[in-house]
């Protein structure tokens, strides 16, 4: 089955828009764990608007599950990365005042950074996945880098998917078949939601791994947290 990693970007946000500790990120990501996700995301950001340094230092002391850190590999996270050593590193291109990540890797212009900061991932013995877009070429691409897996950005599936499911997934499985061609790992990520998940991974059961995070806590304010992650692992199955 597809395992479900919750990206705690935004509970982090709201502790963050009053001061103090309240909601509690670590806490949360326990109880999301107890709730049955098999995985914690973090996507730390240079302006700290939401999870901190501090709180990922603080995270990988505590949790039982797959740990993914993502972002820019800029040195500060290179060094925060290979200081922690989570399961997995997911390498995306965010610019530093992006509001959200909004593109996947030119596998391609950027292979020779690529590969090397994979490889220094790779002697910590991290696991490395690089977000791209649905575009066998920047698979291919990713496959000779190093990369042990893919994530495949999403937001041009989900935006697409209300007007035809068929033709919005087109893409991502050309993308996910070169993926298991060239023996890469799959994840997926990005405004994957109740309404168009099970689809995508009804049709791409080789998804290693969904990372969810903006709709899985907007669900959470009307389902509440444990039903919500209850509601999603329902629709990976």
């Amino acid at each position: 089955m597809t395992k479900l990693s919750v990206n705690i970007n935004k509970i982090a946000v709201v502790r963050n828009s009053r001061g103090g500790n309240l909601p509690d990120v670590v806490r949360a990501a326990l109880d999301i764990e107890r709730f049955g996700a098999e995985g914690i995301t973090v996507h730390p950001r240079p302006d700290a608007r939401h999870i901190r340094y501090d709180d990922v230092r603080n995270l990988k002391r505590v949790l039982a599950t797959e740990f993914n850190i993502e972002g820019n590999p800029i040195p500060s996270f290179v060094d925060l990365v290979l200081e922690v050593v989570p399961t997995q590193v997911t390498l995306v291109p965010d610019a530093h005042d992006a509001i959200t990540s909004n593109a996947g890797w030119d596998t391609l212009a950027n292979r020779g950074f690529l590969t090397e900061v994979t490889a220094r991932f790779h002697e910590k013995g991290i696991r490395v996945s690089v977000f791209v877009d649905p575009d066998p070429a920047m698979v291919a691409g990713a496959k000779a880098c190093g990369a042990d897996r893919v994530e495949l950005y999403t937001e041009a599936y989900a935006r697409e998917y209300p007007a035809g499911a068929e033709a919005a997934l087109a893409p991502y499985l050309a993308a996910a078949e070169e993926a298991r061609r060239q023996g890469l790992g799959l994840n997926a990520g990005h405004d994957l939601n109740l309404e168009n998940l099970r689809f995508f991974v009804s049709r791409i059961p080789w998804t290693d791994e969904v990372s969810i995070g903006h709709a899985l806590i907007c669900d959470a304010l009307y389902y509440g947290l444990e039903n919500t992650v209850q509601l999603y692992k329902r629709e990976l199955r």
